[in-house]
């Protein structure tokens, strides 16, 4: 079977119609500088295998690497190292973040760096892996989601009564929806459906209650595949909890998703669930200049941290994402089989998707399809 039947798209648009990266990586001598940044948790071992089956599939690619971690906050040396880095290359790889910490003058390194490069295009894949057991099968979707406002905006407050103090006991959300953001994720999402060759454009929003910014966010969305009418795609909408009853009763209705920030973590993690976990999806952050691949569900894997047994897979996918992006689909077709050739053969599987071998087994094995 051709590795593009299930090796992610050979086609991630740019941000709209009109618009093209106006500055492209560049090879120097022959090949690519990508930075890499690690992450937390499972991240410097999956990181690991990233860069070895890098060197045994000859790929041309150089890594930059930043061991940014959580603790590292906005305007930390290592974080805009990091940011430095990859403005320059254009292209970077990461693994997840750690980011679950409360405090509140901690800004999660994973949001920042989106807002700060304006990679506002969120793109996950959720894919029947054949190998996988799983309750459902036959499930191809992809998640798109706005990665710089919703409720992600992070302007959250304590009201001030009339003598300026902090209302006790009240905090404010501000969810941000804001029109011309939402053409842009919209013109994105239709744009990967139509170079796809998919069927089918599911608006995702809450306009029932959120009447105002969700109401914005379909009518802006409905506006935008108007341009795409002679393209034949369907186009519907569904309310966001609807939404994940119909992911897992029927995930086969599904083929291009498109929705704000929350929504979009929300119904990744619900279709890493279907097609066998976390560490399956893989994923990538765009916008007009900078591109970042990472696992398009966000989970740092703690639990598995520092025993061997973390599935690589997710990144691995990520990165033949970004070797599309980068044009060497070869290297991107000659690693993708390899991966799913491993798992299809189930020998050497790891403990997640219920097999016995340890990280490095299940990299060697993939080292050897090669």
């Amino acid at each position: 079977m051709p590795a593009i039947s299930f090796a992610s798209p050979t086609n991630i648009p740019a941000p709209s119609p009109m618009e093209h990266h106006p500055t492209f990586p560049k090879m120097y001598g022959g090949r690519y500088t990508v930075t890499l940044i690690p992450g937390d948790g499972t991240g410097p071992e999956i990181a690991a295998v990233l860069k070895d089956v890098f060197i045994a599939a000859n790929v041309p690619v150089e890594f930059e690497q930043y061991d940014v971690t959580g603790i590292n906050t906005k305007g930390d040396a290592l974080y805009l190292e990091a940011l430095e880095s990859l403005r320059r290359n254009k292209v970077g790889i990461k693994g997840t973040i750690y980011a679950t910490t409360s405090s509140l003058d901690h800004e999660s390194f994973n949001v920042s760096i989106l807002k700060d490069m304006d990679m506002y295009a969120s793109l996950s894949l959720c894919k029947s892996i054949p190998g996988v057991k799983t309750r459902l099968n036959g499930i191809d979707f992809a998640i798109i989601r706005e990665n710089t406002e919703g409720e992600y905006s992070g302007l959250e407050h304590e009201p001030i009564n009339i003598i300026s103090k902090p209302v006790p006991g009240v905090v404010e959300s501000l969810k941000i929806i804001t029109r011309t953001k939402t053409e842009r994720i919209a013109r994105f999402a239709f744009d990967f459906a139509v170079k796809n060759n998919r069927k089918k454009v599911t608006i995702i929003h809450k306009a029932n209650i959120m009447k105002l910014t969700d109401g914005l966010f379909l009518r802006t969305c409905r506006e935008v595949a108007k341009e795409y009418a002679h393209h034949n795609l369907e186009v519907n909408d569904m309310i966001v909890d609807n939404t994940a009853m119909q992911l897992v009763s029927r995930p086969q209705q599904f083929d291009v998703m498109v929705m704000p920030n929350l929504y979009g973590n929300i119904v990744s993690n619900v279709g890493a669930g279907l097609i066998g976990g976390p560490g399956l999806i893989p994923g990538c952050n765009i916008g007009r200049e900078y591109a970042i691949f990472e696992p398009g569900c966000r989970h740092v894997g703690l639990e598995f941290q520092d025993q061997n047994s973390a599935n690589p897979t997710a990144l691995l996918l990520s990165a033949t994402m970004m070797l599309r992006h980068l044009n060497l689909n070869e290297y991107a077709d000659r690693i993708s089989t390899a991966i799913y050739s491993t798992i299809k053969m189930g020998k050497f599987t790891t403990v997640d998707i219920g097999g016995t071998s340890t990280t490095k087994e299940f990299a060697e094995a993939i080292i050897q399809s090669l």
